[in-house]
């Protein structure tokens, strides 16, 4: 029976594709590849978003977290990120829009130069490699699940290229709105798949299971553990999640590539405002859900340790449940939405770096100005060379990797707080030049690198003590903070610029604009 299970799978790999380039048409600028000209709804751009973050980072790993101890944990940080990405909306957004960007680091080009431009850009893809390439492995492992039920053992890499090949096809040829509009069927395809799970689970443990996992802590909210080094290194401290977690989402909702590019192919600024509020709620609404599922998973399996159950990590939990305590289709249906969560991620970070590649890094380190036609040439050569890449990164991640949602976090702390910083030095800062924010941006990747590698807290677990990292939250706000003291010492040694008298946006006109970009760089 378990082939009815893979006829869904495959009807639903061949129906996302399909679907896709139906909906994206034909491409004939650069423009319409990376921003469908604008023209898109607020409401898909806003399930975009949610779809683009979520991943299987949060399918499998969030059961998972809730089921060990963590609770309701990231609905928590879910409130801190709505607040994130309400500040977004109201005070980067809107240099976005009014300036006609296709890339968030075109702001940079135009308040400090191109080079700033460039080197925000090169951050940005590299970061993406490494955190979609935790993203994609993690997508391999229900995969890997599936295929050994029949007996069929492909090893990690096999599944990791296969994916990539199934996704790049619809994202090279469709562009950012098969994108948009897969995500958003991608993302109605997992959530439904959690409620389908929630029924099933609620069927079987009844009210006391509830009851049991409500009185064993699996239902806690909020963590009141006020303790300051549980403060500095738990991701789920109160102030770590909504302080923390505010700032983190300014990082990855403001100066991320990744999910400004979906922002930018709304239809209006008001648009672009409320698909950014929205997906805050509908990411509550989803940590929820699978927050849910792991509780009521530990009242199903009567709280058994990971080890006894017979997996690996956290991260089989939901897997397992999936393959052996659904129906046959429905748990089809359910790894369907899995694959749905893995290549709604990877085609949303494929053509980000290439919108990235095109708009930013080639226009700042290479003079020369290429026709439309061949831009939409280079872009899909792009989305290509970065497909390869990514899987290559992927598969130098292995099983032991450990908790994929709290790793992909880590991997942001690197250079988030750069990246943020420079937009708010521009912002903040008006003597800063092209020279303070470079210095700036790169004394804090520097810094963030020994912190996230080398800074540990101990903290007592258990009578113990343990020498423990601190939060990825954190160190946005530590990343942030470093760049614009940098930057605004260094300012204070020279004349302010003619530029930062009036930062792009700031003059109550349509904002700094391509003709005005042109015009900066031109001064260089």
């Amino acid at each position: 029976m378990r082939q009815l299970d893979l006829v869904v799978v495959v009807v639903y790999l061949i129906a996302i594709a399909v679907i896709g380039l139906r909906k994206a048409g034909r491409q004939k600028t650069s423009k319409d590849y990376f921003v469908g000209e604008g023209h898109m709804p607020w409401w898909t751009v806003s399930f975009s978003v949610v779809a683009t973050e979520t991943s299987v980072l949060t399918v499998i790993s969030v059961p998972g977290g809730a089921y060990s101890g963590q609770g309701f944990g990231n609905v928590e940080l879910a409130l801190g990120y709505v607040i994130g990405r309400v500040i977004v909306a109201t005070v980067l957004i809107p240099l976005y829009k009014r300036g006609g960007f296709v890339s968030a680091y075109q702001y940079l080009g135009s308040r400090f130069g191109l080079k700033l431009q460039g080197l925000a850009s090169v951050t940005f893809v590299f970061t993406r490699l490494l955190a979609e390439g935790v993203r994609l492995f993690a997508s391999a492992i229900p995969i890997k699940l599936l295929l050994d039920e029949f007996g069929v053992h492909a090893d990690y890499r096999v599944i990791i290229v296969v994916l990539t090949v199934i996704t790049v096809i619809y994202t090279y040829l469709g562009g950012i709105k098969a994108v948009i509009w897969t995500d958003a069927i991608q993302m109605g395809l997992y959530l439904g798949g959690a409620i389908l799970a929630i029924a099933v689970l609620s069927g079987h443990v009844g009210g006391s299971g509830f009851s049991d996992a409500l009185h064993s802590g699996h239902f806690k909210l909020f963590d009141t553990n006020f303790d300051f080094a549980h403060i500095l290194t738990s991701p789920f401290a109160l102030p770590t999640a909504i302080i923390g977690g505010a700032i983190f989402a300014m990082a990855s909702h403001g100066s991320d590539q990744l999910i400004v590019q979906r922002i930018l192919t709304t239809r209006t600024l008001r648009d672009g405002q409320k698909a950014m509020i929205a997906s805050g709620v509908f990411v509550t609404v989803q940590f929820a859900a699978f927050s849910l599922v792991g509780a009521l998973l530990w009242s199903y399996n009567k709280g058994k340790g990971f080890a006894d159950l017979g997996l690996a990590s956290s991260d089989n939990l939901y897997p397992n449940f999936i393959l052996h305590g659904l129906p046959v289709v429905i748990s089809g249906l359910l790894v369907a939405g899995i694959l749905g969560a893995a290549m709604g991620s990877l085609s949303s970070a494929l053509n980000s770096m290439s919108n990235s590649t095109v708009s930013d890094i080639i226009h700042s380190f290479f003079r020369s100005s290429p026709s439309e036609e061949n831009l939409l040439k280079l872009a899909r050569v792009m989305t290509l060379v970065w497909a390869v890449l990514m899987a290559v990164f992927a598969c130098a991640f292995s099983a032991n990797t450990g908790n994929v949602y709290l790793t992909g976090l880590t991997i942001a702390g690197y250079t988030y707080g750069a990246l943020l910083g420079a937009f708010l030095l521009g912002r903040l800062v008006r003597r800063a030049n092209e020279i303070d924010s470079i210095v700036a941006f790169l004394v804090t990747v520097g810094v963030m690198t020994y912190i996230v590698r080398g800074v540990k807290i101990d903290v007592t677990v258990a009578g113990a003590t343990v020498p423990t990292a601190i939060a990825a939250q954190w160190l946005v706000p530590i990343g942030v903070v470093v760049t614009l003291v940098v930057g605004g010492l260094m300012s204070l040694f020279h004349r302010a610029p003619e530029t930062a008298a009036l930062p792009a946006g700031d003059d109550g006109e349509s904002g700094p604009g391509p003709d005005r970009v042109a015009a900066v760089a031109g001064r260089e």
